[in-house]
């Protein structure tokens, strides 16, 4: 451990907190020591950062002092496009301006999306293509007269004035109907054959981040790196993956392929469009896929059906032949490149279904005209996460949920610690907040134990009685779309609060109204569980229906769990309990978002206390004040709610 890295580390955060005016915080410190210890010993250190302790700050401080001193590049994974946009904004600056002062170097900090969230000059400038391509199925129309006309003008306008080009920019910003309009996939970008290719917002944004000395990417993009698609990043050093406890998911869902009839009908009639190939044979494989699957029912695949089988094994090779016949057809370069990357896409699917099926999920679903879809992914991630993107780079993992029953052993293993061959070790730094001095955790005991109906009278009982003794501010989360439902119509009906339910209007809607009306009710589903950031008394009830356990029949979590099985473990521990924990944690993290913040997390669900399962959620949840007395927690909350109206 090099005492120089986490003194020098020491410095810039202790320059940071001057420069915002704010005050040292334990938690922080400790996470910005230990971060700067594994950076330099080239260990991995998983760090659980409650609400409140500078989580941001605390990981960008050692990873760009380790970059400014060592002369190395860093990495940085964050979950959402929302939280990348945060860190280069308002996190990065600042502590790119200590370590500056600290030691003469200043680095440069970029951000990378996917080439979609960049705007197209060429296609807004129509001279993009639309046949074949995978957009010939939006709706290319539009008016100038009509709203999305309206907003395609906007953009058009917006582009002459943006350096960027980056939809995050475009501020109010555009559905994303309209900005399918103004942007292409990568597979679809002509590339140098573009006559833009010297004005590509896409390329400036990637010449820039090559130029940076620490990247902020998102884990979709890392996962693409990580699973052997490109070397999206370059060289880097060191990395710091925030919000660790989504990765995973992230990772399995963006690895995951789809084929359907109309992908390829799209395959085909591209083929013929840009290259004048003769694509009958594709187009009857696609019919002979259709057949197939038309009477396979929604849901895991558990066994692979023999007509399934033979339908790929047809289609694979009408788009291998197909394949080949792009290669040796004659035609303009652009139309060739989309021909290329279409045929690319679908082969690319029918690899991945070709791939071991221990070692895979595949399973159907189906659209509102009962067409299917078939989608295969890998059943793990952990070797892609822990060996490629990872690797034997100095790493931070951090999040504020990654200790799920009282260790860090299931996020270790989600991440891929064990394959990595470099040791780990978890901390967890705390929280300003005194959580059991600051809320109330409720669990309502005397409630029937969830059944597959929605919610019981008794609940809906318990949750009006909760609401009113709060007088709103009341964050209800449900496990299902029918119990939100459920539960709104019942505050609605029973009570005089004003009710805001998921779906209603857009999500970011939603939140903002009930963070400006401190006697609001906010009622929704797995949504709302996480990312929910409203402080102060607009948020002093969370109200939890029932374990939010995965649902029986979610493919994923049911080929995870039946793996899980088949190397002797327990399915249920090891996949649905872990996920209703982190999940439960989630929740529970609502409550309190600032130091001053008081209220209570009320539990409807009796299993957390009764079942033996319960002890390992309640391991993993805020040590907040218990009680399971009705009466307690009713005055409590008319308490709060007296004290904030005097």
């Amino acid at each position: 451990m090099s005492e120089d890295l986490v003194e020098a580390s020491g410095r810039v955060l202790d320059a940071v907190v001057t420069s915002m005016g704010g005050s040292a915080r334990e938690g922080q410190a400790s996470m910005v020591a230990e971060g700067a210890a594994a950076l330099e010993a080239r260990e991995h250190l998983l760090v659980q950062a409650g609400t409140g302790t500078g989580k941001s700050l605390g990981y960008l401080v050692p990873l760009l002092t380790h970059c400014a001193v060592s002369g190395v590049r860093g990495l940085v994974s964050t979950a959402t496009l929302a939280l990348q946009r945060q860190i280069l904004v308002k996190d990065a600056p600042v502590a790119v301006d200590a370590v500056a002062s600290a030691t003469g170097a200043r680095l440069k900090v970029a951000v990378l999306k996917g080439w979609s969230n960049y705007a197209c000059m060429h296609k807004l400038d129509g001279g993009y293509p639309t046949e074949g391509t995978l957009f010939e199925d939006r709706d290319i129309g539009a008016g100038p007269t009509g709203e999305l006309g309206k907003e395609i003008l906007r953009i058009r306008e917006w582009i002459s004035e943006t350096t960027t080009g980056d939809r995050d920019d475009l501020v109010p910003g555009v559905s994303d109907r309209a900005w399918h309009h103004a942007s292409v996939a990568k597979p679809e970008c002509l590339g140098k054959h573009c006559p833009l290719v010297d004005e590509c917002f896409a390329q400036a944004a990637r010449v820039e981040a090559a130029d940076a000395d620490v990247v902020v990417t998102n884990h979709s993009l890392f996962g693409i790196n990580a699973c052997g698609e490109g070397e999206l990043f370059g060289e880097y050093d060191a990395v710091v993956i925030d919000e660790a406890h989504e990765l995973a998911d992230r990772v399995r869902s963006q690895a995951a392929a789809d084929l359907t009839v109309a992908r390829v009908s799209r395959v085909a009639r591209s083929l013929r469009s840009n290259l004048s190939i003769d694509s009958t044979d594709l187009d009857e494989a696609g019919a002979g896929l259709g057949a197939a699957m038309a009477p396979l029912e929604e849901g895991l695949l558990e066994y692979r059906p023999g007509a399934l089988v033979d339908a790929m094994v047809v289609l694979d090779g009408a788009a291998r032949r197909a394949s080949h016949e792009v290669s040796d057809a004659q035609g303009e370069p652009a139309a060739k490149l989309l021909a290329r990357a279409a045929i690319d896409e679908l082969i690319g699917a029918l690899d991945a279904w070709g791939r071991d099926p221990d070692q895979s999920i595949a399973y159907i679903t189906k659209d509102e005209s009962d067409n299917a879809r078939l989608t295969v992914g890998p059943l793990d991630v952990s070797g892609a996460i822990g060996g490629v993107g990872i690797g034997e780079r100095g790493a931070i993992l951090t999040s504020a949920t990654l200790a799920l029953g009282g260790n860090f052993d299931v996020m270790a293993a989600a991440t891929g610690m064990a394959v990595t061959g470099v040791p780990w070790h978890g901390i967890d730094v705390g929280s300003p907040f005194d959580h059991a001095r600051q809320g109330i955790r409720y669990v309502a005991t005397h409630l029937p134990l969830p059944g597959r109906d929605g919610p019981s009278e008794q609940l809906l009982d318990e949750l009006v009685e909760l609401a009113e003794a709060s007088g709103g501010g009341v964050l209800a989360l449900f496990a299902s779309r029918r119990g939100a439902q459920a539960g709104a119509q019942a505050l609605r009906e029973r009570t005089d609060l004003t009710v805001y339910l998921q779906g209603e209007e857009t999500l970011a809607q939603l939140i903002r109204r009930f963070r400006d009306e401190r006697d609001s009710c906010l009622v929704g589903t797995m949504s709302l569980w996480q990312g929910v950031d409203v402080a102060g008394e607009a948020c002093r009830l969370v109200v939890i229906d029932k374990i939010p356990f995965p649902r029986p029949d979610d493919p994923v979590s049911r080929a995870r769990s039946m793996d899980v099985e088949r190397r002797g473990g327990n399915g249920f521990m090891s996949v649905s309990l872990t996920h209703a924990a982190l999940m439960m944690a989630q929740g529970t993290g609502r409550l309190l978002r600032s130091t001053s913040d008081r209220g209570v997390v009320a539990i409807l669900d009796p299993r957390v206390v009764t079942k033996r399962y319960g002890a390992f959620i309640m391991r993993s949840l805020p040590a907040m004040w218990p009680t399971t007395d009705p009466q307690v927690v009713r005055g409590a909350l008319r308490r709060l709610n007296g004290e904030g109206v005097q």
